[in-house]
């Protein structure tokens, strides 16, 4: 793979509401797009970390920084035959996943597209049509709460992700249960706003037969949670405290969860969620692709991913209509059946970029070259 050139764009885009989780709020989606260009091609990645080092570590100026200083600079610095190359190029760099993956996934765009087979295809996805979620964020009332769960039913959502932190968990969980009863495909995520002093919450929530709770302990944390998951009957589900294969090898031999959330910037690429997505199959641990709230490119790279068989829980990759007026590909990624979104057969994403609509959102760019 030649890679000729590679740009770096700076993007805002507008939601078209306020998303609340236990960390903090956004009404802008702040990010960086990558775009790959090599032998008549172009591939498209998304960097998915915050302008704030809330989530993670990492923030949009540290992506930029990384990239620009080193990884891209390793890029050009010697021939990439597969993907898989880049992962291995990039091991040496401690963290600093969702920089890797930005580029790592424009790489495997850029790849499928040059070998004429879509992204899902080049991951080894198996499925046509994979099942979808939606997720709910923290709102002022449970009320306001339960509107949007009404509507995301209404568009048949196969799984509802309501996020909870202390002193609005329990209630919003009953006051779901009471209004649209067990059958509901229910989960709770946390994002780590709890500790074990709040054992008493999390068997409260343990009634309501949940699918799962998502991280309810400190982000780095996999030993608190095997104390707490043998307290539970509900299935424990680690995010934050996955970085890597070797990660997740850990939490299944201390039975720190039962299911496992893949979101493909936090681990560092599509190639380590292979990896992930491969060692819980081998252990019958189920995963899901996690949102974080993408643009169309990021959540075309959620979608290949899901097509692999272990991904047997819907993800939270709802509609690009719910959160944008103007996606920045074409068409959006949008449900066709309900609870359903298509997996692209086309090369690459499956996707074309819409143009105009990066030229409106964008506030920076950069173009790098190899060296002569």
């Amino acid at each position: 793979m030649k890679l000729e050139r590679i740009e770096v764009q700076q993007l805002q885009m507008p939601l078209r509401f306020r998303f609340e989780t236990s960390f903090g709020s956004t009404t802008i989606k702040d990010f960086l797009l990558i775009s790959v260009h090599g032998e008549g091609a172009v591939g498209y990645g998304e960097s998915v970390a915050m302008p704030t080092p809330f989530y993670n570590e990492e923030t949009t100026e540290t992506v930029w920084y990384m990239m620009e200083k080193f990884l891209i600079p390793k890029l050009f610095s010697q021939p990439i035959e597969t993907p898989e190359d880049v992962d291995r190029l990039f091991a040496p760099i401690r963290r600093n996943n969702m920089a890797k993956s930005a580029l790592e996934g424009a790489i495997w765009d850029l790849y499928s597209k040059q070998k004429g087979i879509s992204l899902a295809k080049a991951l080894g996805g198996t499925r046509s049509l994979i099942d979808v979620g939606i997720s709910i964020g923290i709102e002022p009332t449970v009320g306001e709460v339960l509107q949007r769960v009404e509507r995301a039913l209404a568009d048949g959502y196969k799984k509802i992700k309501v996020k909870i932190k202390p002193g609005f968990d329990v209630q919003v969980i009953q006051g779901i249960r009471e209004r649209f009863g067990d059958s509901v495909p229910l989960m709770a995520d946390a994002n780590s706003a709890y500790t074990m002093e709040h054992l008493d919450i999390m068997k409260e929530l343990d009634q309501y037969g949940l699918i799962m709770i998502e991280q309810p302990l400190a982000h780095d944390d996999i030993i608190d949670h095997a104390k707490l998951q043998a307290q539970l009957k509900t299935p424990i589900c680690l995010d934050e405290s996955i970085h890597n294969a070797e990660d997740a090898r850990k939490a299944i031999e201390l039975g720190s969860c039962g299911i496992i959330n893949i979101k493909i910037g936090r681990v560092g690429g599509l190639t380590e969620s292979k990896r992930i997505h491969d060692l819980c199959e081998s252990h019958g641990i189920p995963v899901w692709c996690g949102g974080m709230v993408e643009s169309g490119v990021g959540r075309a790279h959620n979608v290949a991913i899901t097509s692999l068989p272990n991904f047997t829980i819907p993800g939270d990759t709802a509609a690009s209509s719910r959160y944008w007026d103007l996606d920045i590909i074409e068409p959006g990624v949008e449900l066709v059946a309900p609870g359903q979104l298509a997996v692209p057969e086309q090369p690459g994403i499956g996707y074309t970029l819409n143009q105009q609509a990066v030229g409106k959102y964008a506030v920076r760019s950069a173009s790098y070259r190899p060296a002569k």
